[in-house]
């Protein structure tokens, strides 16, 4: 059982909740909730429960209230928590366990150590604890005069770090969620009104920006008569000029090497991407005075815990600061692989690891709109002719091109800034733009086993790995040593500290391909990007694919191929071919293939079939598409 006083104070198993009648044993028991493990004096709880008018027999009444309190106990089976009488008062014992408010504290401290994302997903699931208005049936002036005031001061300061963590890393739509409402319930709050200002400027709502200066001034001068203070005004005026901003102030060294931010939208989201910001402008001249439509400026994200591909770093950092290839041609990079596979997070750790070779800057440009369909060349060359404004003389400057869909989103790009190289992801090989424009292909797959527990542990700590290291090996094979499924399956586990690794990975291993996802961020999900590159394909390789990974064979052969789509040898060799160059198989030995597990388990969860019999689903027509 735990009581829960983050919200109205009530009693849960974990399934239900019954929320306690406004009493004088529901008054008392919140007076010593709000200090668990303290002695509170019989003083401060006759205050608690009676206020100013006191019984002229308070010492007896508090007893007769105490006697309440332990019948309550009896009444929902937790006798055993007991409120034990002491010399000048009493006090309730309660650990992270039994009490909410504890596990609140103990997420917080325990996020303060992780990283970026870590950290953020700790303190987002401390804030879930909170449950609505703290103590609303509770009835007393004391405690909602005294203890409410405190404790919700815990809980801003929470939301502030997560609010600072999301503009650190360029979220700021997301930052806006949280920020809208808190700033409305806490007028008098700068601090949330200084990070709402910033999101809004950053994301080129400049107006909206400097109106919400306004309402906050109005509101302090109304209210209590002062101004804003000067870091509030600072930003005011900073906004008036179209001046870049610095950093995020968060009084901690920043996840990333400070920089400038302007007031651009802050990045073109792709689905399986975070909503990163365009990247590194070049220092203006001095005297040149402030750029009222400065770019986004933003240094390139970090990615929090990146672990593996040594081989495939090592050759890009060397291709990237080797200067030009044969020809005088600025290095190109294509990293190409399954949805999910983590060909993102990797060109973004190598583009910061070589920064330092291209002082013109660089920038990370999403290719794919959020609903899949991809972006125009002219689209795409119109943003980086705004972060990257610089002539021949800035120095040479990487491109960062995201989620690519066909070498036509590319070759403009890479024909306007001839002298810059590129890190280019794409599901597919694109072998056409490899032939036009040279340069490497990088085909990213499962990390490797050892790699994949390495990130576990780095994820979750050694200390919680080392109990369980049989478990920790199951769990990443459960995760097929997938880097998206690792994340989420890590991001599970630290919002969730009790729960032992060996019974996750058992939960995870009935149904990987439906299970790996976050209740509180749909898009962070195995099954939501499977579902969504399926429908990047043609109609005929989708329903070939799940026909092809939901049959028994392994590996996959044209012959085999051909039997089970119902096609001649030939058009099956096609298929195979284009499920190859799309991400969704993996070759061997040529001629060979194989599905990756989780896009197995999809696909035989897709066809409702857990045996992997998929003759309920029709036979594709001939692929034309493939012609």
């Amino acid at each position: 059982m735990r009581f829960q006083l983050l919200g109205p104070l009530s009693i849960t198993d974990g399934r239900d909740v019954a929320v306690l009648p406004p009493s004088k044993p529901t008054a008392l028991l919140a007076a010593l909730l709000v200090r668990p493990g303290a002695i509170v004096s019989t003083d401060r709880l006759r205050g608690a429960v009676w206020g100013e008018e006191q019984p002229t027999t308070a010492k007896a009444a508090l007893q007769s209230c105490v006697l309440r309190l332990r019948r309550l106990f009896a009444k929902y089976g937790i006798e055993d928590q007991a409120v034990v009488a002491v010399a000048g008062g009493y006090r309730i014992d309660a650990d992270a366990d039994t009490l909410d408010l504890l596990h609140f504290r103990r997420l917080v401290e325990r996020a303060a150590g992780a990283g970026a994302d870590s950290e953020l997903y700790a303190l987002r699931s401390a804030l879930a604890l909170w449950q609505g208005p703290l103590l609303a049936n509770v009835p007393s002036e004391l405690l909602h005069r005294d203890e409410v005031p405190r404790l919700a001061e815990e809980r801003l300061r929470v939301l502030e770090r997560v609010v600072d963590i999301e503009l650190e890393h360029g979220r700021c739509r997301e930052a806006l969620v949280d920020l809208w409402e808190v700033t409305r319930v806490y007028p008098e709050h700068e601090r949330f009104a200084e990070q709402l200002m910033t999101a809004l400027y950053r994301l080129g709502r400049q107006t909206e920006a400097l109106a919400e200066y306004r309402r906050v001034k109005e509101h302090l001068r109304d209210r209590l008569g002062v101004d804003p203070r000067a870091e509030l005004q600072g930003l005011e005026l900073a906004i008036l000029r179209g001046e870049r901003l610095g950093p995020v102030d968060t009084g901690r060294r920043p996840a990333a090497p400070a920089a400038l931010a302007g007031p651009v939208e802050d990045a073109h989201r792709a689905p399986h991407a975070e909503p990163f910001t365009t990247t590194a402008a070049r220092p203006r001249p001095e005297g040149s005075g402030p750029a009222p439509h400065a770019p986004t400026a933003a240094a390139l994200p970090t990615v929090p815990g990146f672990t593996g591909r040594a081989g495939e770093v090592d050759a890009l950092v060397r291709l990237l600061t080797g200067g030009p290839g044969d020809g005088g041609h600025a290095p190109v990079a294509v990293l190409s692989g399954a949805p999910g596979i983590g060909k993102t997070a990797l060109a973004l750790h190598v583009a910061r690891l070589v920064a330092g070779h291209h002082p013109g800057g660089s920038a990370l440009v999403q290719l794919t709109h959020a609903d899949g369909t991809p972006r125009t060349a002219e689209d795409a060359a119109a943003e980086l002719r705004r972060v990257l404004p610089g002539g021949a003389g800035a120095g040479p400057v990487l491109l960062v091109l995201d989620d690519v869909v066909h070498p036509d989103q590319v070759r403009p790009l890479l024909t306007g800034h001839a002298g810059a190289a590129a890190l280019v992801t794409s599901r597919t090989g694109l072998a056409a733009l490899v032939a036009t424009h040279g340069g490497t292909v990088h085909r990213l797959g499962a990390l490797a086993p050892e790699e994949a527990e390495a990130f576990l542990v780095s994820a979750l700590g050694g200390e919680r790995t080392g109990a369980e290291p049989a478990a920790a090996r199951h769990l990443a094979d459960a995760c097929g040593h997938h880097p998206l499924a690792l994340r989420i399956a890590a991001a599970r586990l630290l919002t969730r500290p009790r729960l032992r690794l060996t019974d996750y990975a058992d939960w995870l291993r009935q149904d990987p391909a439906g299970r790996l996802s976050l209740a509180d961020d749909p898009r962070t999900s195995v099954p939501q990007r499977l579902d969504e590159a399926l429908g990047r394909l043609s109609p005929a390789l989708a329903e070939a694919h799940l026909r092809l990974a939901a049959s028994p064979y392994e590996p996959l052969t044209a012959a085999r191929a051909a039997g089970v789509l119902g096609v001649p040898a030939e058009t099956a060799e096609l298929i195979l071919e284009g499920l190859l160059d799309a991400g969704f198989l993996e070759e061997g030995l040529p001629g060979d293939f194989r599905p990756h597990a989780l896009l197995r388990a999809h696909a035989r969860r897709a066809a409702g079939s857990p045996g992997g019999r998929s003759q309920a689903l029709p036979r594709p027509p001939l692929p034309a598409a493939l012609r």
